[in-house]
């Protein structure tokens, strides 16, 4: 007990000023925790998320569209890598996105990487038929590149506003891709009979456009005050794998990333080969990314009061085992669709609670450089996830030939939640505990 009321008297201290003319002794309120301002910048967040990862979650689109039609005799798997290098560089330049927003704030960066990603829709709505290789320079390296030092940012900039309530902001930034998921596909599917490819790409740049001036408008930012001369070298920050709960979770996010991808990239050519004629297929993606919202929303409600690693291990089981005795074992479409839904509410606490793990130890000013360190690693499994899965598809044109890919998926998710549970151990063994 006189343990317990030492510990809580430090905290009381720590979170205190003192009155210089009375001498009194203050509570500091909860500064930047909550407030029109605080917000403002998730909204401004949501929207550069809607914008920028929106339109990378959207690529299951042009994944079905480039092997159908645009890049109809290049193989999946080529085709999947020009997703995955957005994503992968959006995950390797997020320690150095990360950092700049610590240090700079997000106007520039939001400037920069606004004004890229329209550029790079525009340049892609240019490109003819067949040309693999220019799709890959536009959409894969030009947009990878921009929106890096948009989305990290985005999430950097809201841990900055808050910290009781981080895993539910953070979770509600985190729907804006998923909202992105909805509406560009939606978009595309409409458009494209109607104006055609490029004009529903420039249609998506203007789009973007605006949403990035109003998430300007809205958001801000508290950049570091920290003094001192300030190097090229120190951006990046590594000191976080010193810490064995970081490394442990870094590993098991990992994994995790290997297989998450895998549903929404080839869910929707699975079931045209599985259920051919069905109807519904080419809305499977919007259905994933419509039930993530609701599963960042509730997620980062139920994670602020039972603890952000305890919800975020057992997701990524279920979602393995989602994969493994639903997807795999789906015998109707009706089966499938139920999949589609239980899926997608899952995968967007994977997306959204590991950010917010890191910053329960991470101290406050170099929360974007230890956040984009730990996803610099995990660029690298979203660089090679889902093409490995696209090389396990044995025979693109039988439901059978994709029980490889399903296998890797699960399996991936279930090996990354076993770490995320070690990661969680090693923090308080009692997993009654709030952690």
């Amino acid at each position: 007990m006189p343990e317990k009321m030492l510990n809580d008297v430090g905290r009381r201290l720590t979170d205190s000023t003192v009155d210089t003319e009375s001498g009194e002794l203050k509570l500091k309120p909860d500064e930047g925790e909550g407030g029109r301002a605080a917000w403002l910048t998730v909204a401004g967040s949501i929207l550069v998320y809607y914008s920028s990862f929106g339109v990378m979650n959207s690529f299951g689109f042009f994944q079905d569209y480039y092997t159908q039609d645009f890049l109809k005799d290049t193989p999946a798997s080529t085709i999947a890598f020009c997703g995955t290098l957005q994503m992968f560089l959006m995950n390797s330049l997020a320690a150095v996105s990360g950092a700049l927003c610590d240090r700079y704030g997000v106007t520039y960066l939001y400037i920069g990487s606004g004004i890229g990603t329209i550029l790079a829709l525009i340049g892609l709505s240019f490109i003819q038929p067949g040309h693999f290789w220019q799709i890959v320079l536009v959409q894969g390296l030009l947009m990878g590149l921009t929106i890096a030092f948009g989305i990290q940012p985005a999430l950097t900039v809201v841990g900055q506003h808050f910290k009781k309530q981080r895993a539910l902001a953070m979770g509600l930034v985190s729907t804006g891709s998923a909202l992105g998921g909805i509406g560009f596909p939606l978009m595309f599917e409409k458009l494209l009979p109607r104006v055609g490819f490029a004009n529903a790409i420039r249609l998506a740049a203007l789009k973007i456009g605006v949403c990035y001036s109003i998430a300007l408008f809205i958001s801000s930012s508290k950049p570091s005050k920290r003094d001192g001369k300030r190097s090229c070298m120190s951006l990046i920050d590594f000191s976080g794998f010193l810490d064995l709960r970081y490394t442990i979770l870094c590993i098991g996010t990992f994994f995790a990333i290997l297989g998450l991808w895998m549903p929404s990239y080839y869910i929707k050519t699975y079931a045209n080969v599985a259920y051919p004629g069905n109807t519904i297929s080419e809305y499977f993606l919007c259905i994933m990314n419509g039930t993530s919202i609701l599963g960042a929303v509730f997620g980062g409600l139920l994670a602020d009061r039972i603890g952000r690693l305890n919800l975020l291990w057992p997701t990524a089981l279920l979602s393995g085992f989602l994969c493994l005795f639903l997807w795999l074992l789906s015998e109707t479409l009706a089966v499938l669709i139920l999949f589609v839904c239980l899926y997608g509410i899952t995968i967007s606490n994977i997306n959204a609670l590991p950010a917010s793990v890191i910053g329960q130890i991470t101290p406050d000013e170099s929360l974007g450089a230890r956040i984009g360190a730990f996803y610099s690693l995990i660029a690298i499994a979203s660089l090679v996830g889902t093409p490995i899965g696209g090389a396990l598809i044995v025979d693109k044109d039988r439901k059978a030939g994709y029980r490889w890919l399903i296998v890797f998926s699960g399996v991936s998710l279930i090996v990354g939640s076993l770490f995320m549970l070690a990661s969680r151990l090693l923090h308080d063994k009692d997993l009654r505990k709030r952690w």
